[in-house]
């Protein structure tokens, strides 16, 4: 739903209003209501056509992103126009794990409602290529127990065998499957197992 526009929105309830009438209303047939779809559908199809062909109507409809915060000056002119509050700006930061202003670079707000955030280069977190350093590769993790199961399916997907996933628990100390409740393996990582007993390797 944070995706949506405000005319979506409105499709939506439209939407809603004429199945509304269709599962309450004894006296619309099922004809009527098709036909409302049908109409719904092609205005809907009509101004999606010309939002995307029509440059100046699409902010009109769609919206547009609004800078908040710029070069980290807070636009306080931009910020009354989107209707928002210091509290509320200060509380979407701290969804994104942001806790002050003067941390923002940017801060931009989209039309679906969202906060698109950039932080200060000195906040930002430190990268390997920052560091000039070679990161370790990353790979795909895959659940090969459950429950104490063995997840075949997922054992056909790597192209393995029960005996290959029983000759890894034992490697890694675990006897019996029965007492493990989850276990994950990736070649990056290896296996990653959780007992039972809520302790893991």
């Amino acid at each position: 739903m944070s995706q949506i526009t405000p005319v979506d929105f409105v499709y939506l309830l439209v939407l809603g209003g004429l199945m509304e009438n269709a599962v309450y209303d004894d006296t619309v047939t099922i004809w009527e209501v098709l036909y409302s779809l049908a109409m719904w559908s092609l205005l809907i199809y009509i101004l999606e056509l010309l939002v995307r062909n029509l440059e100046w109507l699409r902010p009109i409809v769609k919206g547009k992103a609004t800078i908040i915060i710029e070069d980290g000056v807070l636009n306080i002119k931009n910020l009354k126009k989107s209707k928002l509050e210091s509290e509320q700006l200060r509380s979407m930061l701290r969804l994104q794990g942001i806790f002050s202003i003067k941390d923002v670079k940017y801060a931009i707000l989209e039309p679906s409602g969202d906060l698109s955030v950039m932080e200060k280069e000195e906040f930002s977190p430190v990268t390997p290529k920052m560091m000039k350093i070679e990161p370790e590769k990353e790979t795909l993790s895959y659940l090969v127990i459950d429950e104490g199961e063995i997840q075949y399916t997922t054992l056909d997907t790597l192209e393995k065998g029960e005996k290959w996933l029983k000759g890894l628990l034992k490697e890694n100390g675990y006897e019996s499957i029965a007492n493990i409740y989850y276990a994950e393996w990736s070649e990056s990582e290896g296996l990653i197992v959780n007992n039972y007993n809520g302790y893991g390797a």
